[in-house]
């Protein structure tokens, strides 16, 4: 009588379970097809499976870890994307919803190469590049990552972008329903394969030019410091971040607004925790 009980349970916990993907793969399309129709829309393409790939896994794997890794070229938009799309989904700062962990903390310190070279100018000439992912402990991050993922707290490094140094003691990060992680080698080989969601942010190149040269001058470059970074930026993009494109879940446009990303989320995220 048990096991008759258990399998008729099982059954129809499935079947309720398949009906509740159903409606919630119904309403993602229809979010996805109006925001088609906007002059500047958020989503420039999604995979085939990832819409019914996401509702899976909110409605059968309530209480596992979501992973989310978001790549872009240097300046495309991917922390003000996750930091807007934090404001969005959060309106109270509630512990245990997401963490944030970001490849630029990860910069390996190379402040010994700045002050030998004396400035970056110099030290670019030497042919060295803050664009490549060997400057960027990925071992670690992904170490970390998993880390989170299994459910343990962990302490990510504080990289300074002025003097080049790196401090292992930076922030604790706990694990969450979420982990966002966002950087330019997120989507690498050897580390996107921890992720469940794969997200690249594309933005034109003339906008990235432009964002980048002003956050370099914050970072304390200028002229031709500046300039040989850039062009080394833009040659190191075709190779290592590029690629990420045709690899990606989903690609979103680093053009759109806080408001509209506010805007759409807030529908995804009703979608998501209506599931009755």
């Amino acid at each position: 009588m048990a096991t008759d009980f258990l399998t008729s349970y099982d059954y129809y916990s499935s079947r309720r379970d398949m009906e509740i993907i159903s409606t919630i793969v119904d309403k993602l399309k229809k979010i996805l097809e109006e925001d088609k129709l906007q002059p500047q829309p958020l989503f420039l393409k999604t995979s085939e499976n990832l819409i019914l790939n996401i509702a899976r896994k909110v409605v059968q794997e309530k209480k596992k870890t979501f992973l989310i890794g978001i790549t872009g070229e240097s300046a495309s938009g991917k922390t003000v994307f996750v930091d807007n799309t934090i404001k969005a989904c959060v309106k109270k700062k509630t512990e245990g919803i997401y963490t944030v962990i970001r490849c630029d903390d990860y910069y390996k310190d190379t402040s010994k190469e700045l002050k030998e070279a004396g400035s970056y100018e110099e030290l670019f000439k030497t042919g060295f590049s803050f664009d490549t992912p060997d400057v960027i402990d990925l071992d670690l991050m992904k170490h970390h990552l998993i880390e989170l993922k299994q459910g343990h707290q962990i302490t990510s490094p504080k990289y300074d972008f002025v003097t080049c140094e790196s401090h292992p003691d930076g922030d604790v990060k706990k694990p969450a329903k979420v982990i966002l992680t966002e950087g330019l080698y997120v989507l690498n080989e050897g580390v996107r394969d921890v992720m469940d969601v794969k997200v690249y942010v594309y933005t034109p190149l003339e906008v990235i030019k432009d964002r980048w040269y002003k956050r370099a001058a914050q970072r304390g470059k200028s002229g031709a410091a500046a300039d040989l970074q850039f062009a080394d930026v833009n040659k190191t993009a075709q190779q290592y971040i590029r690629p990420a494109y045709q690899i990606s879940d989903a690609v979103i446009n680093g053009m759109v607004s806080q408001e509209y990303i506010q805007e759409i989320t807030d529908k995804i995220l009703y979608t998501l925790s209506n599931l009755d």
